[in-house]
């Protein structure tokens, strides 16, 4: 075994490659870029090396300052993490060449992989299904819309060196195919490197489902059941679980023996992912193989009861499998919810900022967290803006389910904006519980934006009686503060009380009782149990009997609520204040709708509008990318632009402006 190791790589990634290596007595280096200075996988590792500036083609993806680093530092060997240069066979090979361990696959395997082009040949030679589309690269909108035409709409247009949704565009029609190209050959180039792209026919109502395998030195190949990742958006996986609620064993078995035929067929050794796409009917296809860890990598792990990462190291130095096929078993459930530093209200823009609040859910046999961050620690625009994973397990799929979201009550994240509302949300809908899942889902299910201030009957049921109890709590401190004027009514904290829970009123009664606190809402009784304090930001206690656990922020004279996806601000107050209250004026909005503002931070990458041109609603204005994925800005309704205020290679800011419009006549 190794006895020092460098890691290629940053964030929650290299802390997760550092935990196991720690548990085996093996030495460990980061690297980090300037951005990273000080983050928790260089304080977590035993050494760490700067390797550049923030940009990460200058440090993480900077193959002779890595190679200096393990120079500097005597590593023999490299794990390279996932993303960066973990799929790069150049990367390898300049290991090799080094005499260095690259902790993955051999490079010819890489390289074969990596080319979703050759990836699909070798799957048809070693009898594995594949999806219909073209053999080779297309080179222009005419030739793809002709293949198109063969294939039959709808079709995706893929890029060969692509991966996590980038250079990736499902188009309907021959006007979407012609914008598209370009948009995912841009995207390409971008992001690989590489701007050929390819069409294959794309499969309606599909999931996503995929094969762990691993693979030795001496040719045994096994694999360690499925994942289904069909919660997606925009291509990218948001909520994984194993097993797949879709598959029966026949497919299952059928699935994992085409994943083994196809590592066996590229000589593969180390863990990695073939991954499928299949109909409601369970007929699946060959989508690509990644050579690499994956990042839902976790839920297999609980499942099988086996740390890949381990697995990785030992096969690197030249061990052999421990277990066969027939060794691997499956224990209960286990889901894995992506934590993003996003704004799921502003249409998923990434947010970057300071974590002024992180306190991560307890650790336990049934909750995991997979961090590169801690309190105090910056999200930036330079890498992808995922913060932690968040996983857990169950006996079935309703306990890993109840776990997690009971988990995402009690994650507090402040200082960005993040998804762990919309998280629980897409679990509390019926259809994800019936496990009828689908790529299309959070479209489906959600549109283009997420509303936690939409209540449910649910969420109002709890939180209307716990913003009376907060309340009375409240008001229970204020009437045992000395010095108070004589004379004066003392403070109540029981009685008849009026509750505003966003745009709902609800006239309540409170009573206080040996057992708790009764909360009357019209002819119901709710009573509300539970020890919170008032400097406490998690309520945790029972309503109805029901545990609950609720993040609460005192704001002025209000109150802020989260629970079970749902976030709204609270105001109790006497029957006479409520009355008064709503006779105040609405604060109106500022009118914007003159400026086309850029609605998250990033770099513009296009202007194909100008300067006294007059647009049509939907036509593109601006093209800005963010986290390596390009976002077009398009006109909302017919006007003439009568100012540019930005340039093609400007950073912008969230809310920037970038075009001003002419005022409506």
């Amino acid at each position: 075994m190794f006895s020092k190791i460098l890691i290629a790589n940053r964030g929650e990634i290299a802390c997760r490659v550092i935990r196991s290596a720690k548990r085996l007595g093996i030495g460990t280096v980061a690297v980090y870029s300037e951005a990273d200075e000080g983050a928790l996988h260089t304080r977590m590792a035993d050494e760490a090396v700067l390797i550049g500036p923030a940009a990460a083609a200058e440090s993480y993806l900077n193959i002779d300052a890595l190679l200096a680093a393990i120079a500097e530092t005597g590593a023999e060997a490299v794990h390279p993490g996932y993303g960066f240069l973990s799929e790069s066979a150049a990367f390898a090979e300049a290991l090799a060449g080094a005499g260095v361990t690259f902790i993955g696959p051999p490079a010819d395997a890489i390289a074969a992989m990596g080319d979703k082009l050759a990836a699909r040949r070798i799957a048809d030679d070693a009898s594995v299904a594949t999806i219909p589309g073209t053999e080779d690269a297309v080179d222009d909108a005419d030739e793809a819309i002709a293949a198109a035409r063969e294939i039959g709409y709808p079709v995706m247009i893929k890029a060969s060196a692509g991966g996590g949704g980038k250079g990736m565009r499902l188009v309907w029609d021959e006007s979407g195919l012609r914008e598209g190209m370009s948009s995912a050959i841009n995207e390409a180039v971008s992001a690989f490197g590489d701007g050929r792209v390819f069409v294959e026919r794309f499969i309606e109502d599909p999931r996503h489902i995929e094969i762990q395998v691993l693979a030795d030195g001496a040719g045994a190949v096994v694999h360690l059941g499925e994942r289904e990742c069909s919660i997606q958006r925009r291509h990218q996986k948001v909520i994984e679980e194993a097993p797949s609620p879709l598959l029966d064993e026949a497919t299952r078995a059928a699935m994992g023996a085409q994943a083994c035929a196809l590592a066996a067929a590229v000589g593969y050794r180390s863990a990695g992912t073939v991954e499928f796409v299949a109909d409601q009917q369970r007929n699946f296809y060959f989508l690509e193989m990644n050579t690499r860890l994956q990042v839902e990598h976790p839920i297999t792990e609980l499942v099988t009861g086996i740390d890949l990462v381990e697995q990785q190291f030992r096969i690197a130095a030249g061990e052999p499998l421990s277990f066969r096929q027939e060794d691997i078993g499956r224990n209960g459930w286990a889901l894995e919810c992506r934590i993003y530093a996003e704004d799921p209200a502003r249409g998923f823009v990434p947010s970057i900022g300071r974590l002024s609040r992180y306190r991560e859910p307890a650790a336990s046999e049934t909750c995991r967290v997979d961090a590169g961050v801690d309190e105090g620690s910056e999200i930036s625009m330079f890498y992808d803006p995922m913060i932690a994973k968040l996983v857990t397990h169950g006996s079935d799929r309703p306990a890993a389910i109840a776990a997690m979201q009971d988990a995402l009550d009690c994650y507090e994240i402040s200082g960005v904006a993040h998804n762990s509302g919309f998280l629980n949300a897409v679990l509390g809908r019926s259809r994800f519980a019936e496990g009828r899942l689908s790529t299309a889902f959070i479209e489906e299910e959600f549109g283009e934006r997420f509303d936690p201030t939409a209540l449910t009957d649910e969420a109002r049921a709890v939180l209307v009686p716990v913003a009376a109890v907060v309340h009375a709590r409240l008001a229970a401190r204020a009437g045992r503060i000395s010095g108070q004027i004589e004379g004066l009514p003392p403070v109540r904290h029981t009685g008849a009380w009026v509750v505003d829970l966003g745009t709902s009123r609800h006239e309540v009664r409170i009573e206080e009782g040996a057992d708790g606190i009764a909360v009357v809402d019209g002819e119901q009784m709710v009573l509300v149990a539970s020890e919170w304090q008032l400097h406490e930001s998690l309520f945790t206690g029972t309503v109805a009997g029901t545990p609950v656990t609720i993040q609460v922020r005192r704001r002025g004279t209000a109150v802020t609520l989260r629970w079970r996806g749902c976030e709204t601000t609270a105001r109790v107050r006497t029957p006479r204040a409520a009355e008064l209250a709503a006779t105040m004026p609405a604060k109106e909005a500022l009118d914007l709708s003159r400026f086309l503002l850029s609605p998250m931070p990033g770099l513009v990458v296009a202007l194909p509008a100008s300067e006294g041109d007059t647009v049509q609603a939907g036509q593109p204005l601006a093209v800005v990318d963010a986290m390596k994925m390009e976002n077009v800005l398009r006109a909302e309704r017919d006007g003439r632009i009568v100012a540019v205020h930005a340039e093609v290679g400007d950073s912008l800011a969230a809310d920037q402006v970038i075009m001003e419009f002419a005022a409506e006549e």
